[in-house]
């Protein structure tokens, strides 16, 4: 190999003048090496051919142009899609995506391809900026200052004006002292007097009067700020002076408009379900897919309104609330009632370890209540206390996302099921989230620690469970129901605010057979009632829905949630024209043998002042005994009860008591419709009813 120069000497002169190094000095002993080392490094990389440095090059970073297309609302978070703009030329592409919200969960960050783009990597990065990420916070920030300027210059003004009207007291004492030895000395000038006393008083009131001008201008700047500082803390759950990025690593393999997607989750946005249904007579027949350009009244897509009174006009709406800092602005929206999963892979199970007690300390530990059902009664013991204290505890901490010794003590008899099942629901909504945010090893231990509860629910005896399971132990419930998913027609826009903004998902007509519900044992109104067949392509949520009857507001009330094909009874408020009255006619009280009889006749009427024959159901009830201490026995009843056999397996063993009557138009006063009946109850002649309560 030929180098670009010869070996020299110490101390020698080398002189080069030809070639890429061209260097006449002296080199000294010492420095040769590190001379010829470097020089040798700067040659030898010289070789490098450009292709190979090609390759090892990076991808140069680009901020790329990107909008938000699609979004998915979840109960709790919402899931952002973008379109991300990718450079036309072929190859690696570093492409910067931001701002991103400040409510984005930077680990749900991923990317997508397309036909010509492969996302190789994804990451998310912050860093910290002067100004605020968002144009409307920045806009308030900089009209906050500018008050707060003026209000400063305000308050400095009447610190002036306070020193000059201190100067004007030492002037007026100054005034009256020369005025005071000038008469002693019989020079008082009276015009000099006169008109110094005149500048003293005006200066004065025109102090005075920029002071309180000041001061009304301060509050006024006060309220204007404290109104901006306000609207500004609305704003500011979006935004922050951190901006947050998205970094994609892509490659373009082959020409065309193809772009890439970036997806991310948010939180602070949200929906919920709502209804409006209308009946009666007045109400518009509509089918789905009504042309919406027809005023919004649901008018057929053909022409004019049909009239029918056997249909219940119900407008399916999401009210969405979202402040994650970003406007949703023309993109495909979808609700959804699921909790976003971004785990591929179940959790991991574990072994359940059992440490097993002496029934003396678990007594001690786990004494029930008085009057609780289970084991015997015992007196309340301190110990069991404790025991549910410490299991609600370890699933408040296991909430919070603290997983060290998650130990559940024996709940039987401080734990009701109920509490363990709602527990467990919680926690598995907590491990999902942490899944989605990549905690693994936190996630995988709650969803064991509420495994573990499920089954001490099955393992051990809890307090409210009855005999009538026989022995079969419940399913375990995640309390989720149907996962269900409703795209909005067309394209949306949302603005990031703190207040619902309210949606259409769909409109349908539902069949419906009117009834009339009265329960005078608990109110004297009668309420007009819907059943409802769910006969629509929607699975109705459960929700809030406002009511409407000939086109007037009569209440709201909680749907349930209801399946395709199911049916349900809703309310439409109450009907002045139908009156209810319930009486005791009669009671008294009876020995026969070593027990004590207490006999009770009622009288139910019911009257109707409407213009058409109407069905009305009537709902009563009986006293229900506990075991066999109490004997209730119903005895003559006019006219006979419902033969619904619904209501016959589920409410007659409560019993609950219904008559199904048909009231005629006018049928009042003397021609009431009457219901009669009467019951005993049977106890023995020592005891006494002790209480009552409603379950």
């Amino acid at each position: 190999m030929k180098y670009p120069f010869q070996p020299v000497q110490e101390n020698l002169a080398v002189q080069n003048t030809t070639g890429p190094f061209a260097f006449p000095f002296q080199l000294q002993k010492g420095c040769l090496g590190i001379f010829l080392l470097s020089l040798t490094s700067a040659w030898v990389w010289g070789q490098v051919p450009d292709n190979a440095a090609g390759k090892s090059a990076k991808a140069i970073e680009k901020v790329a142009t990107s909008r938000i297309t699609h979004v998915t609302v979840y109960p709790d978070t919402a899931l952002v899609t973008r379109e991300v703009r990718v450079p036309d030329a072929k190859g690696l592409h570093e492409i910067v995506v931001g701002p991103l919200p400040t409510s984005v969960l930077g680990k749900s960050l991923y990317g997508e391809g397309s036909d010509g783009i492969r996302v190789l990597a994804t990451r998310f990065r912050s860093r910290a900026v002067e100004a605020d990420t968002r144009k409307e916070v920045r806009e308030l920030q900089e009209e906050e200052e500018t008050i707060q300027n003026e209000i400063a210059k305000n308050t400095s003004d009447m610190a002036t004006l306070t020193g000059n009207s201190a100067f004007l007291t030492k002037l007026e004492a100054f005034a009256g002292a020369t005025t005071v030895a000038a008469t002693e000395k019989a020079k008082l000038d009276s015009a000099q007097v006169t008109k110094l006393a005149t500048f003293l008083m005006a200066s004065r009131t025109d102090q005075n009067k920029e002071v309180h001008d000041l001061t009304l201008a301060n509050k006024e700047l006060q309220k204007k700020l404290q109104f901006i500082q306000r609207k500004r803390g609305e704003l500011s759950v979006g935004s922050s002076k951190t901006e947050r990025e998205a970094v994609l690593v892509v490659e373009r393999v082959g020409a065309g408009n193809a772009n890439a997607k970036l997806s991310y989750l948010v939180e602070n946005a949200s929906w919920k379900p709502q209804y409006r249904l209308r009946s009666g007579k007045n109400v518009v027949a509509q089918r789905v897919g009504a042309d919406p350009l027809a005023g919004g009244l649901g008018l057929p897509a053909g022409g004019a309104p049909a009239l029918d009174a056997n249909i219940v006009k119900v407008e399916y709406l999401a009210a969405v609330t979202q402040q994650s800092g970003e406007d949703w602005s023309g993109v495909n929206l979808e609700v959804s009632n699921a909790q976003p999963r971004l785990n591929a892979a179940p959790p991991e199970l574990r072994s359940l370890a059992v440490v097993l007690t002496n029934n003396q300390t678990l007594l001690t530990r786990n004494t029930l209540q008085p009057g609780r059902p289970g084991l015997p009664n015992q007196a309340v013991g301190q110990g069991g206390q404790m025991a549910a204290i410490q299991n609600r505890d370890n699933i408040k901490q296991a909430l919070e996302g603290k997983t060290n010794n998650l130990e559940i003590l024996n709940p039987m008899g401080n734990n009701s099921a109920e509490e363990l099942e709602g527990a467990a629901k919680q926690l598995r909504f907590r491990a999902q989230s942490d899944s989605n945010l990549r905690n693994e090893f936190q996630s995988n231990e709650i969803w064991n620690y509420a495994g573990a509860l499920d089954q001490a629910r099955d393992l051990t005896l809890i307090a409210d469970e009855k005999p009538g399971l026989g022995g079969r132990g419940r399913p375990v419930s995640s309390g989720e129901g149907p996962t269900i998913s409703h795209r909005l027609p067309g394209l949306t826009t949302i603005s990031s605010r703190n207040d619902d903004q309210v949606l259409e998902v769909a409109r349908f007509d539902l069949p419906v057979e009117t009834f009339f519900k009265a329960v005078p044992v608990l109110t004297p109104h009668v309420y007009r009632q819907g059943n409802l067949n769910n006969k629509s392509d929607y699975v109705i949520l459960p929700g809030e829905a406002t009511m409407y009857h000939q086109g007037d507001f009569v209440g709201r009330m909680a749907l349930p949630l209801v399946a395709v094909g199911e049916q349900f009874i809703v309310g439409f408020g109450v009907e002045p024209q139908l009156q209810v009255k319930r009486t005791l006619m009669e009671k008294t009280r009876s020995t026969q043998g070593g027990n004590q009889v207490l006999k009770f006749e009622y009288r139910i009427l019911a009257s109707s002042y409407l213009k058409e024959k109407v069905k009305v159901q009537v709902w009563d009830r009986l006293p229900l005994a506990e075991g066999e201490t109490v004997n209730v026995l119903l005895g003559k009843v006019e006219p006979e009860m419902a033969k619904d056999p619904l209501y016959i397996r589920e409410e007659r063993s409560r019993n609950l008591l219904r008559w199904d009557l048909d009231v005629e138009p006018g049928q009042a006063g003397e021609k009431a419709k009457k219901i009669t009946y009467d019951f005993r109850m049977e106890l023995d002649k020592n005891m006494s009813i002790g209480s009552f309560m409603s379950k």
